[in-house]
């Protein structure tokens, strides 16, 4: 399937340490054809970390996109019925972020894109980065596996020695996990083995 002229919405949570691994993901959607909407969480605008300034990379993806970030719940709301999306991507996905949506809150410009995405019957491809994932969110992880038009890019444990319950997606994956879920299909496996750093 080809992307050229999805309009694809790209959220984007807190998990700072990800970001380098997803930009070059956006620069590829971008490099399709796809036409791509940055969502940003309030945690990515108001945060500086050892990995950067959280404007810093909204302005970097802002600049590969061609597109503005919407940074608000009341600017997401528009991407049900007025202004639809084939496809909404949240990568990374926090812990955090991951329990809100699993449990219906929305309390976030992505989490209310997301929303306004499955209310359209469209998919949304997540990419989680969580230090939990086989802890307290796992039961979060396996509600989302099982939701309708919900898709999961191939994750696995990061460290699984020194960090045992966490699991991070391998954003390498992203292009082909959305191009299946355009057609309401799971890309897989959705389980892999971690990579070496």
């Amino acid at each position: 399937m080809t992307l050229k002229g999805k309009r694809i919405g790209f959220g984007i949570t807190g998990s700072h340490c990800t970001y380098h691994k997803v930009f070059p993901e956006i620069e590829k959607l971008v490099a399709l054809g796809a036409e791509v909407q940055p969502i940003v969480s309030l945690t990515m605008q108001s945060t500086t970390t050892r990995f950067g300034e959280g404007e810093e990379w909204i302005q970097r993806i802002e600049e590969a996109t061609s597109h503005k970030s919407i940074r608000t719940i009341v600017d997401a709301e528009p991407l049900g019925p007025k202004i639809p999306l084939d496809c909404m991507i949240i990568a990374p996905l926090t812990g955090n972020s991951l329990s809100k949506l699993a449990n219906a809150l929305t309390d976030s410009p992505v989490l209310m894109a997301s929303k306004a995405t499955l209310r359209n019957g469209k998919p949304v491809v997540i990419g989680i980065s969580t230090n939990d994932g086989l802890g307290l969110n796992g039961v979060n992880i396996m509600r989302l596996m099982s939701t309708k038009n919900i898709f999961f890019i191939p994750f696995g444990q990061d460290d699984p020695f020194k960090k045992s319950n966490s699991l991070v997606a391998h954003m390498d994956l992203l292009t082909p996990t959305v191009e299946a879920a355009l057609k309401y299909q799971q890309f897989q496996p959705v389980l892999l083995e971690s990579k070496s750093k």
